[in-house]
């Protein structure tokens, strides 16, 4: 399960964390963050330990939400020892997603195989 954060408690559960955060910017009315949210708990599962997520509401977390300069929902930014070290915006689905977090965990030369075990959702199909 992710950690729902706000402006109040982000410095210590983002900012101050000692492992990798990914923070994921998301609105209640954004319909592609609930078709990523599945792929990002996969991630938080795989790598427990190693990545947090943390779940930010844009809408309640306006202050937070300029700071960021987010334009698009959803917005991941990564933090590692309190800096943003990756963004990842404009998805358009989960393959986006795969996509991009694919390239940045292997430019952390992270174990093959962890990655892969990690993307093992099934591409979204209409019905």
């Amino acid at each position: 399960m992710s950690l729902t954060t706000d402006e109040s408690t982000f410095e210590a559960e983002v900012l101050g964390s000692p492992v990798p955060v990914l923070v994921h910017f998301w609105a209640p009315w954004c319909g592609v963050c609930r078709l990523v949210e599945p792929l990002l708990m996969s991630l938080q599962d795989e790598w427990l330990g190693n990545l947090r997520l943390v779940d930010i509401n844009a809408d309640d977390n306006l202050k937070l939400a300029n700071q960021y300069r987010l334009t698009t929902l959803p917005t991941l930014l990564i933090f590692q020892q309190g800096q943003v070290y990756h963004r990842i915006e404009g998805l358009k689905s989960r393959d986006d997603l795969r996509s991009a977090l694919t390239d940045y965990l292997q430019h952390l030369n992270l174990d093959r195989y962890a990655l892969q075990q990690a993307f093992r959702i099934q591409p979204f199909r209409e019905v």
